[in-house]
């Protein structure tokens, strides 16, 4: 199956400027495009996020991503948030709420993306595999699963780092360092709240054993196990490196519930 490659340029409302989005779409076969074919549902889409000091282009740059899905019938919806972990920003942009509600209802506008919640899945990376938490634990009947890659997942940890230029950053992000663990913004407490639920999403979380966000990881992974989460984990050597993620990546796309049939 061929795949074709979107950038879409686009106003948020919610942010208040021009931003932008990669796509990546199954084409339809010859044979469907000879007979005026349409597709016969929505598309199951991936949200797929990048860390820190990316965009929305970085996936597809640095992995083999549209490769990698080329055969699985799944739409592919990259968006640009800089430097804002996926959070209403205390000196920025609402980006949480760009991110957990425009986003998705732009994208589904644009494209002919599924809102089933089975259908609808999100991973990340770093900064991602963060968001990717927030949005599916959050928001767990609208995700059915949720990847982390090295995923940022103490949050309050990360935030209290001590270096000067960092706990600027943290301040124009997050406001008080302090406030974070045991608020909405914090996963450890989300995953309780979501333990709690008839409807949980699915999660997989990798992290390499090398990665300086390594010790974090693991304290995520025993504080889910130990709350009864269905929890896929894999550790193995890697440090915070594209080729880590670019190998990891597919076995998050081979662990997706989804029907990998042609359009």
């Amino acid at each position: 199956m061929e795949t074709a490659l979107f950038r879409c340029n686009f106003f948020s409302y919610t942010l208040g400027l021009s931003t932008s989005l990669t796509v990546i779409l199954p084409q339809l076969s010859v044979e469907a495009l000879a007979s005026n074919a349409r597709r016969i549902r929505p598309l199951p889409t991936l949200y797929l996020l990048h860390g820190l000091s990316d965009d929305d282009t970085i996936w597809q740059r640095r992995t083999s991503i549209e490769r990698y899905v080329a055969e699985m019938n799944l739409a592919v919806v990259m968006p640009a948030v800089h430097r804002s972990f996926y959070t209403d920003m205390a000196h920025g942009g609402k980006y949480w709420q760009f991110i957990s509600q425009e986003l998705p209802a732009q994208a589904r506008s644009f494209f002919p993306l599924s809102e089933s919640r089975a259908d609808n899945f999100v991973a990340g990376l770093s900064m991602g595999g963060y968001g990717a938490f927030k949005l599916a634990l959050s928001q767990p009947q609208r995700f059915a699963a949720a990847a982390s890659l090295s995923g940022a997942l103490d949050i309050a940890e990360l935030a209290s780092q001590p270096d000067p230029q960092w706990q600027k950053e943290v301040q124009t992000i997050f406001g008080d360092a302090h406030n974070i663990a045991g608020s909405d913004k914090d996963l450890f407490r989300l995953a309780e709240q979501v333990a709690a639920e008839t409807t949980r999403p699915r999660l997989y979380q990798c992290c390499g054993t090398e990665d300086f966000l390594y010790t974090q990881n693991v304290r995520f992974r025993d504080h889910a196990q130990k709350l009864g989460l269905d929890l896929t984990y894999d550790e193995g050597p890697g440090e915070h490196v594209w080729s880590y993620w670019d190998s990891q990546i597919q076995k998050v796309l081979a662990w997706l519930p989804l029907e990998r049939a042609a359009a």
